[in-house]
């Protein structure tokens, strides 16, 4: 694990911290392996016991059966531990992950309020079970008991503001409940939760560790070996681990996390600005070509003033700002329209892939308002995605006269 003190992601550690040996003649990169079921070592001839509790399952010298561990899988937990400072377990997707996470702290109840749809879904399912039908829901503001469970995504989802992650963990932490961290839009290097009391985090890995749009993927990550070893207990036996195919492409994300994430977060910076300042010109008026009176409001992490609390989030996201963010349109019909003008944008739900993303965000939650776009800024250059936004704040205003 790292030292908790100073972090940086290293391109060291995603490229060799699986700890894969390189003898003569074996493939430099990680072959794909799909295989569920392994040759079993002679009882006679080996050292090896099958006992079960008998093998490390986060460091096995031999797999059984992909339900267990996989070569590939194992090699991409042990890399996600170590850029995140705790021990890693992955699933299918990250709303396994999030069910996961309710069954292990088996809550009384959970302070949440907004974020990511998909988790409160997920919290409705467990309460349909014996385990959680007495769970009851409060807002992150109320008072805590003994046996709250803090629920705390940030950056948020879709408007990418963050949250004072050690604000609550201290709450939480005076009546003995547990804190968990959904950090999907603050990957490493951007936020390191564990350092600001969280105790589990949470990450869809489907967005920023897998970043190419094509994998499904959770992560749970905590601080110690032994509940390590309970999460990889109860995902053996819920049957939500990932497949071997996902694993291994996966494995191929990490490798490029350190150059991808830093770029997406200064061309989102920098874009957010852009819009911005687009946000404060008035009809009538135009700025760098784009007219005023289409967008109504900008939401980032990099324009949060300093709250009564004292917290701004400039410490917290100690690796750079969060690169998907949402704006609001001045119009329904807008916000409609948009998604659709664009050429290096494309109109598709999720996050965190090489290439930019434009949602009109009602389309994936119905309970979004009608006017919010989210955007999930790729690595291409920062004025093409500008004047991509240009021409179609241009054509948009077209729209807006017929409104």
């Amino acid at each position: 694990m790292h030292d908790s003190g100073e972090h940086k992601l290293k391109g060291t550690d995603l490229i060799h911290g699986d700890g894969a040996s390189h003898e003569a003649g074996s493939a430099v990169a990680p072959s794909i392996s799909v295989s569920t079921t392994f040759r079993q070592p002679d009882p006679a001839q080996s050292d090896q016991s099958l006992t079960s509790g008998a093998i490390d399952y986060r460091n096995p010298a031999i797999h059984l059966y992909s339900r267990y561990t996989q070569q590939i899988s194992t090699r991409t937990e042990q890399i996600l531990s170590r850029i995140c400072d705790g021990y890693a377990v992955t699933y299918s997707s990250g709303l396994a992950a999030c069910y996961s996470a309710l069954v292990f702290f088996k809550p009384k109840r959970i302070a949440i309020s907004e974020g990511y749809h998909g988790c409160h879904e997920s919290i409705k399912v467990y309460k349909k079970t014996p385990a959680g039908s007495n769970v009851v829901l409060i807002d992150l503001d109320d008072e805590y008991k003994p046996g709250d469970l803090c629920w705390l995504e940030t950056p948020l989802n879709p408007t990418g503001e963050s949250r004072d992650i050690q604000y609550y963990a201290d709450k939480i932490h005076k009546v003995g409940g547990k804190m968990v961290i959904d950090a999907t839009f603050g990957p490493p290097p951007l936020q390191y939760p564990f350092k600001w009391g969280a105790d589990c985090i949470m990450h869809s890995g489907t967005k920023y560790f897998g970043g190419h749009s094509d994998l499904l993927c959770g992560v749970l990550v905590v601080k110690s070996p032994e509940e390590w070893n309970e999460l990889h207990y109860n995902r053996t036996y819920m049957g939500n681990m990932m497949g071997s195919l996902e694993a291994w492409l996966l494995l191929r994300s990490l490798r490029t996390l350190h150059l991808r994430v830093p770029r997406q977060s200064a061309t989102a910076t920098a874009l957010v600005s852009w819009l911005n300042e687009i946000a404060k010109t008035p009809s009538g008026q135009t700025y760098d070509g784009v007219p005023g009176g289409l967008v109504s409001k900008v939401w980032h992490s990099s324009l949060q003033v300093k709250d009564a609390r004292g917290f701004e989030p400039s410490k917290q996201m100690e690796g750079g700002w969060n690169a998907t963010f949402g704006i609001l349109l001045s119009h329904p019909g807008l916000a409609n329209k948009l998604p659709y003008l664009l050429r290096y944008f494309v109109p598709a739900t999720s996050l965190g892939g090489v290439e930019s993303l434009i949602e009109l965000r009602r389309q994936s939650d119905p309970k979004a308002d009608p006017r919010l776009i989210r955007l999930s800024i790729g690595v291409e250059e920062l004025e093409d995605l500008k004047a991509d936004l240009r021409q179609g704040f241009q054509q948009l205003y077209q729209v807006k006269a017929k409104l």
